[in-house]
C-alpha cells in the first residue's frame, strides 16, 4: 500500500466540490498533457468533447464540474487562478462557442453539445467517472476515461495510482493504520505530530515541512478573512444569503479590520464566555464554506465540501487556547493529516461513494485528533478523540439541494467542527485503555456502511434533504 503525504489529504483547492470540481479540472488538466505529447503546440486538434457519468452527471450543474472542466482544458491552475475571473472566462467560452484550449490554439466548442452530462449513466469503477475525446485533424482520435475519487484524487482508467501519488515513495515508518501508529510511536518514543514529521522527510526537508504547513496556515487565514468581509447572496439559484459578515459583526460591531490578524486581535480581546466562544467556532466554518460555495480558493481537507471543519477548529485554538503558537499549529496539521490518510486508505473520502460521513465525519474526525495533540493528549487519547468523532458522523448521507454544496453542507461544517472539539475534550479527560471501539474498528465500520449505504444518499440529489421541493433560479 502506497504512503500518502498528509499534505495530499490537507491541501489548497478551489470550491465548491473536491470531486466535483478539483477532480474533474484535474482531469482536464492530465488529458491536455495527454495532448500536449501527441501535439506540443496543439495545432493539429480539431476538437475536444467531454462526457460526465454518474454523480457528475447528476450533481455536476450545482458543483462546477462543468467550470471545472472547461478552466482546465483552457490550462488554468485552481491554485494560482484568481477565483473571481472564472465566470467572465466560462461565459466567453460559452457565448463565442471557442475554447483556446492549453492557451494554446483556438477551436470549436459548443457547449450544449461538447460537455455530455450522461444522467442516465454511471461507470464501473466509481460514481465519479469522466471522459474526453480528442479529434485530430489527420484523423487521429485520442480518448482517455479518468475517476474523481474524493478530495481532488484522480484516477485514470486501467490504472491503480493517482497522479498526485507517488507509488515509488516509502516512508521509514508506514502508517496504514491507527495501530501501526501507535506501534511506530512507542518503538521510536514519539508524539502522533513527531512521527509524521519524521515520515513525510519523504517528501519534504524538514524546513520545507514547516513551510509548507504555515503556508496553509496562511491559506486558512486568508479565506477566513474573504469569508467574514463579504456579504450577499451566494450563487447558485437558491438565494442563500451569506451570513458569516453578519454574524461576526454582531460580535464586533462596526470596526473595521486591515486584515486577518487585526480581526483576530479583536477576537482574542473580546468576551470568552463559553456562548461567544462556541458562536465563534460556527461562524469560522461558515465562513469558508461560504467561500467554497462561491468559487472561492479553500484547504481541501480532506474535501471541499468539509473544508470548514480544521479551518474553524484551528481558528479556535489559535483564539482562544493560552499561548498556541505556529509550532502547534504545524503539530495540529501533521496529526490531523496522517488521520485523513487512514480513511483515504482505509475507507473513502468520498461522498459519492459513502455520503456525508466520508467528508464532513472525517473532517471531524482528522480535527479531533489534531486538537487533541496539540493539548497535550496521549497518542491513545489522539486516536480516541479521532474515533469519537467519526462515530457521531457514522452514516450522514450526501444528499445537496439543487446539487449545490450550500444546503445543508455549510451548517454541517459548523457541526462538525463543534463535535471534534466536543470529542477532544472527552477523550482528554479518559482512560483511553477502557475505550471498547478502536480507530481502526471505526474506520472499518465506516466503510461498511458505506457500502450499505443507498445509492441516492451519496451525492446524487435523489434522496434526503435533496427531494424536498425548492425553487431554484435559473444559475
Amino acid at each position: 500500500m502506497e504512503s500518502v503525504s498528509a499534505f495530499e489529504i490537507i491541501k489548497v483547492g478551489i470550491g465548491p466540490s473536491s470531486s466535483h470540481t478539483m477532480g474533474p479540472w484535474r482531469g482536464a488538466t492530465r488529458f491536455l498533457t495527454t495532448l500536449k505529447k501527441a501535439s506540443p503546440d496543439l495545432k493539429d486538434i480539431q476538437s475536444v468533447k467531454v462526457y460526465l457519468y454518474g454523480s457528475l452527471a447528476k450533481t455536476g450543474y450545482g458543483h462546477g464540474t462543468d467550470v471545472a472542466v472547461l478552466m482546465g482544458l483552457s490550462g488554468e491552475d485552481y491554485t494560482t487562478i484568481d477565483t473571481t475571473t472564472i465566470p467572465d472566462k466560462t461565459n466567453t467560452i460559452i457565448q463565442s462557442k471557442q475554447l483556446m484550449i492549453g492557451s494554446l490554439r483556438s477551436i470549436a466548442f459548443n457547449y450544449e453539445q461538447d460537455l455530455v452530462f450522461e444522467f442516465g449513466e454511471t461507470l464501473e469503477f466509481h460514481p465519479n467517472g469522466m471522459k474526453f475525446q480528442a479529434n485530430f485533424e489527420d484523423g487521429r482520435i485520442i480518448t482517455e476515461t479518468y475517476f474523481s475519487i474524493g478530495g481532488g484524487f484522480v484516477v485514470k482508467d486501467g490504472q491503480d495510482d493517482d497522479d498526485i501519488l507517488n507509488k515509488s515513495k516509502v516512508t521509514p515508518y508506514p502508517c496504514h493504520s491507527a495501530k501501526d501508529i501507535i506501534q511506530n510511536c512507542k518503538k521510536l518514543n514519539l508524539r502522533i505530530s513527531e512521527l509524521v514529521f519524521l515520515n513525510e522527510q519523504t517528501w519534504r526537508s524538514p524546513d520545507e515541512i514547516r513551510q509548507h504547513a504555515l503556508y496553509i496556515w496562511s491559506e486558512i487565514k486568508d479565506c477566513l478573512f474573504r469569508g467574514l468581509c463579504k456579504k450577499g447572496v451566494l450563487p447558485g439559484g437558491l438565494n442563500v444569503r451569506r451570513r458569516a459578515h453578519e454574524l461576526s459583526r454582531k460580535r464586533l460591531g462596526n470596526q473595521k479590520f486591515k486584515d486577518i490578524e487585526s480581526l483576530i486581535d479583536a477576537i482574542k480581546a473580546g468576551p470568552q464566555d463559553f456562548n461567544t466562544v462556541n458562536k465563534w467556532v460556527s461562524i469560522f466554518a461558515l465562513a469558508v464554506n461560504e467561500e467554497n460555495a462561491s468559487f472561492g480558493r479553500i484547504i481541501t481537507a480532506p474535501t471541499n465540501g468539509a473544508s470548514g471543519v480544521i479551518p474553524a477548529v484551528l481558528m479556535y485554538a489559535w483564539c482562544f487556547i493560552p499561548h498556541f503558537d505556529e509550532d502547534a499549529v504545524i503539530d495540529f496539521l501533521l496529526t490531523a493529516g496522517e488521520i485523513g490518510t487512514l480513511y483515504k486508505k482505509g475507507a473513502t473520502i468520498s461522498a459519492a461513494m459513502g455520503g456525508c460521513q466520508a467528508e464532513i465525519g472525517v473532517s471531524s474526525s482528522m480535527a479531533a485528533a489534531g486538537l487533541t495533540e496539540v493539548l497535550g493528549g496521549s497518542k491513545e487519547q489522539v486516536l480516541q478523540a479521532a474515533e469519537i468523532a467519526m462515530e457521531h458522523h457514522l452514516g450522514m448521507t450526501c444528499d445537496p439541494i439543487g446539487g449545490l454544496v450550500q444546503v445543508p453542507c455549510i451548517e454541517r461544517n459548523s457541526m462538525g467542527a463543534i463535535k471534534a472539539i466536543t470529542a477532544s475534550n472527552i477523550a482528554l479527560d479518559e482512560d483511553p485503555g477502557g475505550a471498547r471501539i478502536s480507530l481502526d474498528d471505526v474506520i472499518k465500520t465506516m466503510w461498511e456502511t458505506a457500502l450499505d449505504m443507498n445509492e441516492k444518499y451519496k451525492e446524487t440529489s435523489e434522496g434526503g434533504l435533496a427531494t424536498i421541493p425548492v425553487n431554484v433560479a435559473e444559475c
